[in-house]
């Protein structure tokens, strides 16, 4: 995490590091103005890094839809002809790769999102709406939600999503949950399966509105009159694709669309929710209330993880998301290099983390359970645990 080498506990103190539970050092993101400007870190990067092809993005739409189409011929062709016990290895196989590489195309609908699909907005809405309405997910309500978390990243008042609690926030029974295995274990599973349909459906751990929020509703609080149209859009798009499964489930059974298409739907819904919470939840990240938060820190205040062979799969969604949220327009084929780029400017504002997936899951469901307030700076908020 960060940079740094080895200190005395008076400097950890002052330069706030804290601890994991296992005893590992966590440097803290500094909190202060960073002594660069985003139009220096955009200096850094190569300006090719902000071309956009659709050719290109093109090129991995089709790359992701061949072997996603390559793993639907195995599940329909070659799983049935296997003798049956080998049918228990073959369809969780089936299952975990078809839901990585949807997880890709997932992607690619939220840079479509993003304006970094293509030069031409029309033909980025126009991809982004296929892919997403296929992957059951409201493509314009999601992405104008979405770039209201990438204008308001870590403030307490006005992220979209995954915004920490304080600890008087917190349920009766959040202590019951977070201090004890089982309830971590029924916290996560609940997260990683149900997350994603109640954020759509009823805001869950989204940003608090005065009513009641939901995505698929074009009057709720999220969206402006202007935004409203495009959100009838996304629910046609959803609700035509939602027709065509209970279609092909009335006359191929429901179990069998289940094994085909909703299980693996389910798997990019469980890596859609875990990315962005390991993104957005880590000790060393800070969150700014409204008299502390500026567009850059907060910008700032997320980490890159490594996913190994999957950043690959996950188009780098994974271990460029700082670069991301500091140029949400750069197409995802040129943020690696970026990221090589823009290290040496961020120093110690950089922050990454290559801690095993499951294993930083587990630790920061443990230790990131609410926020309050640093002793040494108002308006800045760190994670804790302590009840």
């Amino acid at each position: 995490m960060g940079a740094g080498g080895r200190m005395t506990v008076k400097e950890q103190a002052e330069q706030g590091e804290e601890f994991h539970r296992s005893g590992e050092p966590v440097r803290r993101s500094p909190t202060e103005k960073p002594p660069f400007t985003l139009g220096q870190i955009k200096k850094a990067i190569p300006p090719h890094c902000f071309q956009r092809s659709a050719l290109r993005s093109f090129s991995y739409v089709v790359h992701d839809l061949l072997i996603s189409s390559v793993l639907l011929f195995f599940a329909l062709a070659v799983i049935p002809s296997l003798p049956s016990p080998l049918h228990y290895v073959a369809w969780p196989l089936y299952w975990i790769f078809q839901g990585c590489v949807l997880t890709g195309v997932w992607v690619i609908a939220h840079e479509c999102g993003h304006h970094a699909f293509s030069d031409s907005s029309l033909l980025g809405d126009l991809v982004g709406l296929v892919l997403h309405s296929a992957l059951l997910v409201p493509y314009f309500s999601w992405k104008y939600s979405h770039r209201r978390h990438h204008s308001n990243t870590g403030s307490l008042d006005r992220d979209e999503v995954f915004v920490p609690k304080t600890k008087p926030a917190l349920a009766w029974y959040s202590p019951y949950l977070s201090n004890n295995p089982l309830g971590r274990v029924v916290t996560l599973l609940i997260q990683l399966t149900l997350g994603w349909p109640l954020y759509l459906a009823l805001n869950v751990s989204g940003r608090p509105y005065p009513r009641f929020a939901c995505h698929f509703d074009p009057y709720g609080p999220i969206y402006s009159d202007r935004e409203r149209i495009q959100i009838f859009i996304s629910d046609a798009g959803v609700l035509t694709a939602g027709y065509a499964i209970y279609s092909l489930a009335s006359s191929l059974g429901f179990w069998y669309i289940v094994r085909i298409y909703g299980v693996p739907l389910l798997i990019v819904n469980g890596w859609l929710v875990l990315i962005t919470y390991l993104q957005h939840t880590h000790p060393a990240l800070p969150h700014y209330d409204s008299s502390e938060w500026d567009w850059l820190r907060g910008a700032l205040a997320t980490v890159d993880r490594d996913y190994g062979i999957l950043n690959r799969v996950f188009h780098h969604i994974t271990d460029t998301h700082v670069a991301h949220h500091l140029f949400s327009t750069m197409p995802h084929y040129h943020a690696e290099e970026a990221t090589k780029a823009i290290k040496p400017i961020l120093g110690e504002y950089y922050q990454f983390d290559g801690t095993p997936v499951l294993k930083a899951m587990w630790r920061e469901a443990a230790e990131c359970v609410y926020v309050e307030e640093g002793s040494t700076k108002n308006g800045v908020f760190w994670y804790n645990n302590k009840f």
